[in-house]
């Protein structure tokens, strides 16, 4: 991923020190591996078909290794997840998912990273794409790109933790596992929804933005993203001891104004806006496979005190929270970017989940 994506993913999602190529990688684990995979006359939720789907994929590990997927979240890609705080944490000798022991899929979802997307060039007639067709294309991907039976674990953060969800509910046979991370099982809705919302509406009533026919990108488009950044990700906590001074919060506010971003407007307005119809807590009692939900205590998107996710929660079999408590360290929504906080929890849950023989797992 280029820079100014990775800076655009700092301002988002705090996902990562900073979004890294495999071409830079340097880490404990082997070198990921990237692919592309066509599906052929894909399907998307409007009715609408794209006869050709390219869906890349990185991979970490040998595909004699237990299957793991690895689900991003809003604005990034599979180059995302290889940060040092995330896959450095995960992805080494003797870290929770080991790449010498497992094998590593982290799709580009539609419309994200390499996989197809608007500013390939049919920009606002690229067809409508929401969460179930994402999912659907990752499954896809898995089965038919790869020819993987069965998932030892699927795990994801923030968009990719709501699709861990879904995951469950339209596969439940697919995988040993789940770990959902920065999500909850329930309507897109509240102030996660309103901010998102106000977002888009920004970028699409600047001018510039002339109805996705833009020669430029959006000159909003900076603000909106800021914005909702700030608003949406950090830590109460963190803030505060970060910018304690009015001096110290415009210092903030104008180094995240100055990050070049360079994310195409048609790609991020169908990215934020594929959230929409998500909602998760229709078919929670579908879901067979155990689960560990983590979210973080003072995550801005998914707050704990509104008690819903806890009701959710129990419509779950054999599921159970870990919930990040806040503190400086923490940074809200982007607090499950950072793999240290829970590695000892998704190792201990991995080897307590039942799975099937290696050979049912494999291709």
């Amino acid at each position: 991923m280029k820079a100014s994506c990775a800076a655009l993913s700092a301002i988002l999602l705090s996902v990562s020190l900073a979004a890294i190529s495999t071409s830079a990688w340097a880490a404990d684990y082997p070198a990921p591996k990237q692919g592309d995979w066509i599906a052929k006359d894909f399907k998307f939720h409007t009715g609408e078909t794209m006869p050709e789907l390219k869906l890349h994929y990185t991979t970490v590990g040998e595909p004699s290794g237990q299957p793991v997927l690895v689900l991003h979240g809003t604005g990034g890609s599979g180059a995302s997840m290889l940060s040092p705080a995330f896959g450095g944490e995960l992805f080494g000798a003797g870290q929770p998912l080991d790449a010498s022991k497992y094998y590593i899929i982290i799709p580009d979802n539609i419309g994200h990273g390499k996989s197809s997307k608007p500013s390939d060039g049919m920009k606002t007639s690229f067809p409508k794409y929401d969460y179930d067709d994402m999912v659907e294309a990752q499954y896809r991907l898995v089965t038919e790109g790869l020819g993987v039976k069965h998932l030892r674990l699927v795990i994801g953060n923030s968009m990719g933790g709501m699709h861990t969800w879904l995951w469950g509910e339209k596969y439940p046979k697919a995988m040993d596992a789940l770990i959902p991370m920065a999500s909850q099982p329930t309507e897109m809705a509240s102030r996660n929804w309103m901010l998102r919302r106000i977002m888009l509406d920004t970028i699409r009533s600047d001018p510039d933005y002339n109805g996705g026919n833009y020669t430029s990108q959006p000159r909003m488009m900076k603000y909106a993203i800021t914005a909702y950044g700030i608003a949406s990700i950090g830590g109460t906590l963190a803030y505060q001891s970060q910018a304690p001074t009015a001096a110290k919060a415009d210092k903030i506010v104008d180094e995240r104004l100055a990050m070049p971003i360079t994310a195409d407007a048609n790609d991020f307005v169908y990215q934020w806006e594929s959230s929409h119809n998500y909602n998760a807590g229709e078919k929670l009692e579908a879901i067979e496979a155990p689960l560990l939900l983590i979210n973080s205590a003072d995550d801005e998107r998914n707050p704990p005190e509104t008690g819903i996710t806890h009701a959710a929660m129990t419509r779950v079999k054999n599921s159970k929270l870990y919930l990040i408590p806040a503190s400086t360290e923490t940074r809200g929504h982007g607090t499950t970017g950072n793999a240290k906080f829970y590695s000892e929890q998704v190792q201990q849950f991995l080897q307590a989940a039942p799975q099937q023989t290696i050979e049912s797992a494999r291709r």
